[in-house]
């Protein structure tokens, strides 16, 4: 009964994130440089799945439906994301019952009726109960065109995180959202300045302890990096797919030789800096300089650690983030101020930022 009153939807982790575009080509290449692979195709649909070790990707090429309009409205992006529940049904009858607003999917004959309710930005927020030893919804809906089903490919194991970014004033209702449907808790808060601008970033974190989604909000009037989102996004919606990887320099050569484009590395004094800000980490800071890795956590008592880089902008202004865990639980909140104020040098060099200077 805890666990019940804890977990009412019986959250176990992500199935998969969704991404649309009805041009072939957009986004295959994308995913298969991060070392994904397509495991099957839809029987009736023009839709793949690409996996990698515990990570679904669906690649939805539709040129009618749902998410071919989020594709028109917010060009090849995630277009829908879903979570693994206990009861689907009863999921999602209580998430109806608490305000959620349902979502029809269009099914042919003979094709699972994944129930949904409307996410971020509007887009179809999924509840799947058939996974694990209750078989797959992959094995009916889909036709598997490979024998390894679960590839390794660069060595990414799970969906860690995905952020949303929102307007100014709509945090607040978005943690509420995910608070009141799920039982969401806050687990960090962010408020981060920049020489010109900020944000603000609320971590939320499902009962299970695998569902993390940070929200980010525009702290300034100006044109941050928040905003500039949400011009060219046009609308709210996932800004980033953070993957987990157990060896994150092992995992960057692989992504690195498949041809990912990574962020522009941090000076050469985050690195010198390293020890005195985290004392006896004992990481190969000459590997982690020469790729560009970033590090954080604590060594203050138990050390705790994390490892992070992240791609360049490869959707629009969608990028993807990957990330090593070594206890520590957070996002590399010592790493954002210095990501924040790089990225804000790099909105001035664009001239999307003015500094009135």
């Amino acid at each position: 009964m805890t666990d019940l009153l804890k977990n009412p939807m019986g959250l176990d982790g992500f199935e998969f994130v969704e991404f649309a575009s009805p041009i072939p080509g957009v986004l295959e290449p994308i995913f298969e440089s991060m070392g994904f692979v397509n495991v099957a195709r839809h029987r009736s649909k023009d839709v793949l799945l690409y996996r990698q070790n515990g990570i679904n990707i669906i690649i939805n090429r539709e040129t009618t439906g749902p998410a071919r309009y989020f594709a028109n409205e917010h060009g090849p992006s995630a277009c829908g994301m879903a979570f693994r529940v206990r009861d689907a049904h009863q999921a999602y009858d209580r998430a109806l019952e608490l305000g959620a607003e349902p979502i029809e999917i269009p099914t042919g004959p003979m094709e699972l009726r994944l129930p949904a309710i409307k996410g971020i930005g509007g887009a179809p927020l999924y509840l799947i109960d058939r996974y694990g030893d209750k078989g797959s919804i992959y094995d009916i809906d889909f036709e598997y065109l490979v024998e390894d089903r679960y590839p390794g490919g660069a060595g990414l194991k799970l969906i860690d995180h995905l952020t949303h970014n929102v307007y100014r004033g709509r945090m607040n209702y978005w943690a509420e959202f995910y608070e009141r449907l799920f039982n969401f808790r806050e687990m960090r808060f962010f408020d981060i300045k920049g020489e010109y601008t900020g944000l603000t970033s609320k971590a939320m974190t499902a009962p299970d302890g695998m569902i993390r989604i940070p929200l980010n909000e525009e702290s300034s009037g100006g044109a941050g990096q928040i905003e500039e989102f949400l011009l060219e996004f046009k609308g709210e919606g996932i800004q980033h797919v953070a993957f987990l990887s157990d060896d994150l320099i092992a995992t960057w050569d692989k992504l690195k030789s498949l041809g990912v484009p990574f962020m522009d590395p941090p000076p050469d004094t985050y690195y010198e800096m390293l020890d005195e800000r985290l004392p006896n980490h004992g990481e190969p800071v000459e590997e982690l300089q020469t790729r560009g890795l970033l590090l954080d956590g604590t060594t203050d008592g138990t050390k705790r650690l994390l490892v992070q880089i992240f791609s360049k902008a490869q959707l629009g202004p969608v990028f993807f983030e990957f990330i090593q865990r070594k206890g520590d639980d957070g996002f590399g909140e010592g790493n954002f101020k210095a990501l924040f104020e790089s990225i804000e040098k790099d909105q001035i060099r664009r001239g999307v930022l003015e500094t009135g200077g």
